[in-house]
């Protein structure tokens, strides 16, 4: 984060509510933070992680800018104060970040990020309390219309689950045992279609994976759709231990492609814009 330093951005949306992927699975709150213009993570910090998880920034850490492009107010990024780069304080503080940001136990090096500690930096947030909702359509986090969809889906799923228990719902695994594979060697910039439900399901165990992968409730809205492979995902810190994990078989990103919170369980209408990972089996070039 600390090439942004000092730089202007505008506020993308408040980081009131996040999400627990280390644990629960279920909301969290946090308090005067933002996210700002969909920055997020390059993993410079922390040995090539790709994860790209959406940043957060803490109020205190920026300041309104006097520039009003456009009359859209922007915020500045406070900058290392009283820091040059190669000075010895500037070195002192890019160690002791360094030393931040990994330990080495018997087991080989262990990350630490906002993802890892984000239990630490929020406190539990049950989904039933009404003032959450209120509290981002009064933000601008949520439109009108993105609320009704998630209300309205919410309360089927609900429905669902009750009169067909004990199955889970939403449910949308499939029936192999060994899943199968394709590689198309996706390049970033090239354009890939998202293949129906009916094929994707075609390539799922009874857990809904393929090959380990989790096709999600969130990344049924992008199927049939059009969309620019962002980059390859070859490893990842996993937020639960903090070592470094590959993703062996394909897998890609798409540009724009991310959970909206919308359909999801517990954590509805969470702000992190998590990227969805994809199989290439899932896609289809388009030429």
């Amino acid at each position: 984060m600390l090439q942004y330093c000092g730089r202007q951005f505008r506020v993308s949306k408040r980081a009131d509510k996040t999400c627990d992927t280390i644990v629960k699975y279920h909301a969290r709150r946090m308090y005067r933070t933002v996210h700002l213009e969909q920055l997020r993570c390059d993993g410079c910090g922390h040995d090539g992680c790709q994860a790209g998880c959406l940043t957060f920034w803490k109020q205190a850490w920026l300041k309104r800018s006097e520039v009003k492009p456009d009359g859209v107010p922007l915020v500045q990024i406070r900058p290392r104060k009283n820091l040059n780069a190669g000075d010895d304080a500037s070195q002192a503080l890019d160690d002791l970040l360094a030393s931040a940001s990994r330990t080495i136990d018997d087991q080989g090096v262990r990350y630490s990020c906002q993802a890892t500690e984000l239990l630490r930096a929020s406190e539990p947030l049950p989904w039933w309390g009404p003032g959450q909702y209120l509290r981002e359509i009064r933000n601008r986090n949520l439109s009108a219309a993105m609320f009704f969809r998630g209300y309205c889906y919410a309360a089927y799923a609900m429905l669902r689950r009750r009169l067909r228990a004990p199955r889970q719902y939403p449910y949308f695994g499939g029936k192999l045992k060994t899943t199968p594979t394709e590689r198309l060697d996706l390049k970033p910039g090239e354009l890939v279609q998202v293949k129906s439900r009916k094929e994707i399901y075609a390539t799922l165990d009874e857990w809904s994976k393929n090959r380990g992968l989790y096709y999600d409730v969130e990344m049924w809205r992008f199927s049939g759709g059009t969309f620019r492979v962002l980059r390859r995902v070859d490893q990842i810190v996993n937020e639960k231990n903090g070592r470094m994990i590959k993703l062996p078989g394909g897998c890609v990103v798409l540009d724009g492609v991310y959970c909206s919170g919308e359909r999801s369980t517990n954590r509805l209408f969470c702000q992190r814009n998590i990227f969805s990972y994809w199989r290439e089996i899932w896609l289809r070039r388009v030429t």
